[in-house]
């Protein structure tokens, strides 16, 4: 009998999942016996899954005692429809106060899910549809495992701060080899945490066999019987003595520094180190080293800050903070894009598969126009031979894809996009132009990275149907949308935005038309310290490198180079002219822009990469060089001051929607929790602003 778990005072009440079991008879099957299925269920909609809290697990415990009872010839554990189990509820942990607690809840999820290995009659999981961490831990435990194809795994547990400790980390490597686990509870989670599509949980050896949805069930007890009556064998690999130990645990050991710019992490640290642990420990050994584990980074800021990252994003993905009724948004059946350039030609295939409806392009001529549908085509063909789409959607998709060198053809578009060079004067003679062409309710949206909505909209008929939609690049994977209003943009017109970035399945926040909006305007001030420091006089690889132990997955010199110093200096120059000198414009960035320099580093043949001396040569020389320490401190005291007036300013309303920003839309690493309870925690936002950014024990451990 397990011991039930007092949480914390405060903690949320916990969404139960029940554990129903019934018998099913196995004689229409081949085999003379009966098998318990036990059923998890939250007793709610697909759109919450079930979750493995505390008394859930319990819950488990006392089905799996039930279903032993019924003396059967082997126990299967499935899902409600769609859902198998995503995992631990993780709502509470953040409240949990005493590392006792924490071993306790580790403790308990071990004591039951062993169960399944320890019976002493055959067990299964059906996995009958998504399956993360503690829910994928849970068919491990169990000795075969069916998998539908609609399903999804995954150990996403490093990615969170958190190590696979219900099993996870010790079980898997003997399943499937050292390399493929790290593969998955390594790479996969620190790949903006990957999941496994069912060819590929088979493929790695992760489960014995998968079948369709429409009759997964019915299948699954067929193979349990097919397993029973020993028509099927599944034969287990023992790689205890795999030679591949080593170098898997430095494959991952590599990748976790690359991904956090060289610091290294507790939670892929303390992964691998169970994954080393697993090739000699008994599984007893292996779950106790793994309580401890769990234990550890449960009572660490940094799990309690990627908590607070992963619930920020969660819940402004579920809803947009100042956005209007959805019921004011007007239906979007036709757009138009305006550029048919890199830029323009990613919206265009982002609105096309999204949207599903006519997409229209323009440029200054008929070959530019064409060369962007051509782009478009083009890469719904790579998505065919990817397999990431039917030739028959694709084929469909060509057909809504057109080009001219007329803007008459938006006639007709409910929402239209520029996307041309980045100068007012241009956007505005735009604007005026195409407000003669649409009709009135057609809304005006400019991708414009710093300049003024509102001056675009200067002179029009309806300024209140202009907006700012602003992405970022590459469009199709970075997952943020700043959408600005100007003082006139109506409600209407701000919710059918906020209607087209849920279409386009973007994470989105409101802020007000201010230059830079948000992650530019911070982006910029960090950047501009950086260069600032080099130009006085700082050795560029000090002051790049200053900020590579909070876990950047890339330094700022090596963003510049992807962004492209053109690109930064134009931004850094606007802001400057609308936000004043603390902006300042860098003459190493100036002369990097007039010699046609785009990088401080090059590549190596080897693939190293070492400081590009073209750049190096058009540094400028100060006389009053910085520390490494000093340029850290310089740089996030900056953001902090930046944060507090755009606050004060009401670019944005919560400081929530900043850490969300910088967390989407600048790679700000999970693990820190956000940009402002860093500030928070380093005490940086007392020191500048007089005042934290958060109360006290946000992405912290309890005061």
């Amino acid at each position: 009998m397990t011991t039930a778990i007092t949480m914390p005072e405060g903690a949320p009440e916990e969404v139960i999942t029940h554990s129903l079991v019934r018998d099913v008879d196995l004689a229409p099957f081949g085999f003379s016996g009966t098998l318990a299925l036990i059923t998890l269920d939250n007793g709610l909609d697909h759109t919450r899954p079930n979750t493995l809290g505390p008394q859930s697990i319990i819950a488990l415990d006392a089905a799996i005692t039930d279903a032993v009872s019924r003396k059967p010839a082997a126990i299967a554990i499935t899902g409600k429809p769609f859902i198998f189990a995503a995992g631990a509820d993780l709502s509470a942990l953040s409240f949990l106060n005493q590392r006792e607690q924490a071993v306790a809840i580790g403790k308990l999820g071990h004591d039951v899910f062993r169960r399944f290995d320890e019976i002493g009659i055959p067990t299964f999981a059906f996995i009958n549809g998504l399956a993360l961490g503690g829910g994928l831990e849970i068919g491990l435990h169990c000795k075969y495992r069916t998998l539908a194809t609609t399903a999804f795994t995954a150990l996403p547990e490093v990615f969170l701060g958190l190590v696979p400790g219900w099993g996870g980390a010790t079980i898997l490597p003997k399943l499937i080899g050292p390399e493929r686990a790290v593969q998955v509870i390594i790479g996969n989670a620190l790949n903006n945490n990957t999941m496994m599509k069912s060819k590929d949980a088979l493929a790695l050896g992760v489960v014995d066999a998968v079948f369709e949805p429409a009759d997964f069930l019915e299948k699954s007890v067929a193979f349990t019987a097919r397993i029973l009556n020993g028509s099927v064998k599944i034969d287990r690999k023992d790689y205890s003595s795999d030679p591949a130990w080593d170098s898997a645990l430095a494959a991952g050991r590599a990748a976790a520094l690359k991904k956090f710019g060289g610091a290294e992490l507790a939670s892929p640290t303390k992964a691998l180190e169970l994954i080393a642990a697993a090739k000699n420990n008994s599984r007893g050994a292996g779950f106790d080293a793994e309580d401890i584990a769990l234990a550890d980074l449960t009572m660490s800021d940094s799990l309690r800050a990627s908590l607070y990252a992963f619930n920020v994003i969660q819940k402004k993905r579920k809803k947009v903070e100042g956005a209007p009724k959805p019921a004011v948004a007007r239906k979007v059946t036709r757009v138009g894009v305006v550029g048919a350039g890199l830029m323009a030609s990613q919206l265009a295939l982002l609105l096309l598969r999204n949207l599903k409806c006519p997409v229209v392009m323009t440029d200054i001529d008929q070959e530019r126009a064409d060369k962007g549908v051509a782009w478009v085509k083009n890469e719904l063909a790579k998505l065919v031979e990817k397999k990431r789409m039917s030739a028959e959607s694709a084929a469909r998709l060509a057909l809504l894809i057109s080009g001219s060198s007329d803007q008459s053809v938006f006639a007709g578009c409910d929402f239209v996009i520029e996307a041309i060079f980045e100068e007012l004067s241009l956007k505005q003679e735009l604007f005026k132009k195409l407000e003669k062409i649409v009709g009135p309710e057609c809304v005006l949206a400019t991708n414009t990275s710093s300049l003024s909505v509102q001056r675009m909209s200067e002179g029009l008929e309806h300024p209140e149907r202009v907006v700012g939609f602003h992405f970022f690049n590459p469009v199709a994977i970075m997952p943020l949308l700043e959408i600005a209003r100007t003082s006139h943009t109506d409600d209407a017109t701000t919710a059918t935005a906020v209607s087209v970035g849920k279409e386009l399945k973007k994470t989105m926040i409101i802020c007000k038309d201010a230059p830079g909006f948000v992650v530019n305007r911070l982006l910029t001030r960090f950047m501009g310290e950086i260069t600032d420091a080099v130009d006085e006089g700082t050795d560029p690889q000090v002051a790049d490198n200053a900020m590579r132990s909070i876990g950047f997955p890339m330094s700022p010199f090596e963003l510049l180079g992807l962004v492209g110093p053109g690109v930064a200096l134009h931004v850094a120059e606007t802001l400057h002219e609308n936000l004043g000198p603390r902006y300042r414009i860098s003459p190493t960035m100036q002369a990097m822009v007039k010699e046609g320099v785009k990088t401080f580093y090059i590549k190596n043949e080897d693939g190293t990469y070492a400081a590009n001396p073209a750049a190096i040569a058009l540094v400028h020389k100060g006389d009053s060089p910085s520390s490494a320490e000093q340029v850290r401190l310089r740089a996030l005291k900056a953001l902090a001051e930046e944060a507090r007036m755009m606050l004060d300013e009401g670019v944005v309303s919560t400081p929530a929607e900043i850490d969300l920003c910088m967390l989407m839309g600048a790679g700000w690493p999970m693990h820190l929790g956000g940009i402002l309870p860093f500030l928070d925690r380093e005490g940086i936002s007392e020191s500048v602003c007089g005042q934290r950014f958060h109360a006290p024990g946000i992405a912290s451990l309890p005061q």
